[in-house]
């Protein structure tokens, strides 16, 4: 989709807790590029998957928000002095990131909603 090679930079968030992973990614921004249009990207690309949920202006991702869900929630800003976007993600990594992940791509295998299982998920640990 880019039509070139693209390179990102990232940090995983690691904390002592049970679940739950925090990432923020950089991304060079092309010359010109604004956030009105990183935004309809976003959207473009996002804005009708059931599991990304993506933030407004000045919300940031947190653990606690996709705790027990197979949720990603994201949110990007720009930083004008770097010239890149950052983007800061959220998920549960016992459920999107392991077994809701792999739940939800055996539902779109199998012709299932997506969501089927993935909507009342166990909170455990």
């Amino acid at each position: 989709a880019a039509g070139a090679e693209i390179t990102i930079s990232f940090t995983p968030h690691l904390m002592p807790m049970s679940r739950g992973i925090l990432a923020t990614c950089y991304l060079r921004l092309k010359a010109g590029a604004t956030i009105e249009q990183i935004t309809a990207a976003y959207q473009q690309a996002y804005g009708n998957e059931f599991f990304v949920r993506l933030l407004g202006a000045g919300q940031y991702p947190a653990t606690k928000y996709v705790r027990g869900t197979n949720h990603c929630d994201l949110a990007w800003h720009v930083d004008a002095r770097t010239n890149r976007v950052v983007v800061v993600s959220a998920i549960d990594n016992l459920m999107k990131g392991a077994a809701g992940q792999a739940l939800q791509n055996m539902n779109i295998l199998f012709g299932l909603p997506e969501t089927e299982g993935l909507r009342f998920p166990a909170l455990y640990p």
